[in-house]
């Protein structure tokens, strides 16, 4: 296997994360990062040996941002700014974010922040056995809320019309139209998972 050159990679990831922001991931081929920083798209090519490489490496590129506490902060806490940060990440980046969903954790970065995260579960006292269950437990949660909120699913407009198409044959939404149809903050709906994920985690 041909062995790849490096020097122009973060330039290269730079540029595919602005054209998929600009224009969302559809947009995104190796030709149109190619004319972006003016290499041929045969020579981006030995960057990235495809377009499948450079999505992974979008991946690595989004979580090099997210901040990693030192060891000297409290598990709960280092989780927690994960998390928030996270968020954050989705709202700068909902076209892009999705990737974080979608894509393998492989590339180096990714691989970090991952183990990171195992770091933070065996400092909590989980079993090491059961580690990579919940840390999947943990990702799956942010980077479902993240994705949610920064594309809609979690809009008012959408629980509006919900609401108004679930007055007629369904019992549970009836019961709890009074909850339902409250204003939703979802900064304090994010605050209370955290708190009951760490209650999850928590040693006994």
């Amino acid at each position: 296997m041909r062995k790849l050159k490096t020097e122009r990679q973060p330039e290269i990831l730079d540029a595919a994360l602005a054209i998929a922001d600009e224009r969302g991931l559809d947009a995104l081929t190796m030709r149109a990062v190619a004319e972006r920083i003016g290499l041929t798209p045969m020579a981006l090519y030995g960057y990235f040996r495809n377009k499948d490489e450079l999505l992974d490496g979008l991946v690595g590129r989004l979580l090099t941002t997210l901040p990693m506490g030192p060891p000297a902060e409290s598990w709960d806490q280092r989780l927690s700014a994960f998390a928030w940060a996270t968020r954050r990440l989705a709202r700068e980046h909902p076209g892009v974010f999705p990737l974080l969903f979608a894509r393998p954790s492989v590339t180096p970065d990714a691989v970090r922040v991952v183990d990171w995260i195992y770091q933070a579960l065996i400092d909590a006292g989980v079993p090491d056995a059961e580690v990579p269950r919940i840390e999947r437990m943990v990702s799956t949660f942010v980077l479902g809320f993240a994705t949610s909120e920064a594309n809609g699913r979690f809009s008012a407009a959408g629980h509006d019309v919900r609401s108004r198409r679930a007055r007629g044959d369904f019992p549970a939404h009836q019961r709890l139209m009074p909850y339902l149809d409250s204003p939703t903050d979802l900064d304090a709906e994010f605050a209370a998972d955290l708190a009951d994920l760490v209650r999850i985690i928590r040693p006994a």
